[in-house]
């Protein structure tokens, strides 16, 4: 497993109050406040949500300073569990999904999050509706022209420091770095900026799964009660903040979230998370012009050297199997070097077999060979290749799907290349909000079903302590059934529209 973000944290010794005591609202009080957190959803002219650990630990990952927190379980002396999914594969929670359900209606004006697992981005958040205030594992970003890169692989340091790649504007070619903050980091200006201005434009600031304990983030929704705003607050435990908020709900997220769309009446969209890769087929003639060496890899969308994580192998077959011999490819990069008679053409069929966390174990692509006929160069548009893809599998209900969005060629050494989008999961929330109903807003009855989801934020306070590495990010258990994106990132082929 990769690195986690709590691993890579220097170490303090004041990460804030851990352990602290879970409430829970009985069934008939939780109904009764979810009503009334949909009607000040319904009446509200600029709802921004204010977001923290507690929103993503039905999904999977762990908060810090809950019963089970990461930091709750250090200072224990405890032993933590390890990862039963890696990071990358985590998928947005019930409550990700009613954000962006929100957003399509227009109630939702902006959503300000302290999480740095890039869930909101990856659920379909715009993002200039969302201010990321502690960095986000999978994006990179360029100082020099502000490009910024969502990659498929958690960037590998943090703390705003120079990663191995550089910004793909042909103009620019700059360092990228990381945007995840440490403990000393100062929180991004723009960011800040953003999220100060629609807090105070708010009227109703939404605060899910955070403890609000650290400084200046826990100040934010406290700008919105200058300007006759609410705030509310949906977590487990109590925060410093509850006496200044009109509506406080101890329940679990997704619970009291189901609660009001149900009042709204509105659905919980389905999730599809469309992955990439691409195919580059090089060739060369041999001295006597008989024969073409060509050599055949897949490879990540980010880049020929940045990993693939969710491609475990690829099984290479040939339709014509008397001519040519099969070959399993189990190590990146998955390469293939032949030689073929230059008037033969021939197909091959390359099963993809996924990596744990997608939604299917493979799939299988066709590639006609002809190295007599030129290749079509074309790139179609995106979102209507994902839409479709999209509604294809979710008719279908599996994963697998694929489509070529891109083919161009190259001239040394002389090739193609040809990208592929695939849907690697899909997850329906709708079934699961049906077997939620059947047990009401019971939060003891979900309890039973999940890990406690408990509500934190990344603290962010700054310290002079000694440095020491703690343990990465832990059990990214599956919640839901299948997974991940649909968000806009610009300046390389891997983007995401």
């Amino acid at each position: 497993m990769s690195l986690g973000y709590a691993e890579k944290l220097s170490y303090i010794e004041d990460v804030g109050n851990v352990g602290m005591a879970e409430f829970f609202d009985p069934p008939h009080v939780l109904q009764e406040k979810a009503e009334r957190l949909a009607m000040l959803i319904k009446k509200s002219k600029h709802l921004v949500v204010f977001t923290g650990a507690g929103i993503s630990t039905s999904c999977g990952i762990p908060d810090f300073r809950g019963p089970k927190g990461i930091w709750t379980l250090q200072r224990e002396g405890k032993a933590l569990p390890d990862a039963s999914l890696p990071f990358h594969r985590a998928m947005p929670s019930l409550t990700h999904m009613a954000l962006v359900e929100l957003e399509k209606a227009g109630i939702l004006k902006f959503v300000i999050s302290q999480n740095v697992d890039g869930l909101h981005l990856r659920s379909g958040i715009p993002r200039e509706k969302l201010a990321e205030l502690h960095g986000n594992s999978f994006m990179e970003t360029c100082s020099s022209c502000g490009i910024e890169y969502m990659r498929d692989f958690e960037v590998e340091t943090i703390g705003l420091k120079e990663t191995s790649r550089r910004c793909s504007d042909n103009k620019c070619g700059a360092r990228l770095k990381d945007t995840v903050l440490d403990w000393e980091d100062a929180l991004p200006k723009k960011e800040m900026n953003l999220a100060e201005k629609n807090c105070r434009m708010a009227d109703v600031v939404l605060c899910l799964g955070t403890s609000l304990q650290i400084t200046p983030a826990c100040n934010l929704p406290l700008k919105s009660l200058r300007g006759g705003g609410k705030i509310v607050i949906v977590n487990l435990q109590k925060t410093p903040k509850d006496k200044k908020a009109s509506l406080v709900i101890h329940g679990l997220v997704d619970k009291v979230i189901l609660g009001a769309m149900d009042v709204l009446n509105l659905r919980i969209p389905p999730f599809v998370r469309i992955d990439f890769f691409q195919i580059i087929l090089t060739e060369g003639l041999s001295m006597d012009k008989k024969y073409v060496n060509w050599t055949l890899r897949v490879a990540s969308v980010h880049g020929q050297k940045a990993p693939l994580p969710f491609i475990k192998s690829v099984e290479v077959s040939f339709l014509d199997t008397k001519d040519y011999k099969d070959a399993i490819l189990t190590k990146e990069p998955f390469q293939l070097k032949r030689r073929t008679l230059q008037t033969k053409s021939f197909e091959m069929v390359l099963k993809f077999n996924f990596s744990d966390g997608c939604g299917c174990s493979c799939t299988e692509v066709n590639i006609p060979i002809d190295f007599q006929v030129p290749a079509d160069c074309f790139k179609l548009d995106r979102d209507i290749v994902f839409q479709k893809l999209r509604e294809t599998a979710i008719q279908d209900s599996c994963c697998g799907q694929n489509a070529v969005i891109e083919r161009k060629t190259t001239l040394a050494p002389k090739g193609e290349v040809t990208i592929y989008a695939i849907v690697t999961n899909i997850v329906r929330y709708n079934k699961t909000s049906k077997s939620q109903q059947a047990d009401s807003l019971s939060n003891g009855d979900v309890k039973k079903q999940i890990e406690r989801e408990n509500g934190t934020e990344t603290s962010r306070k700054r310290s002079k302590g000694r440095k020491r590495k703690t343990r990465s990010w832990v059990n990214f258990a599956t919640y839901y059934t299948q997974s991940p994106p649909a968000m806009k990132q610009r300046g390389d082929a891997g983007s995401l529209t």
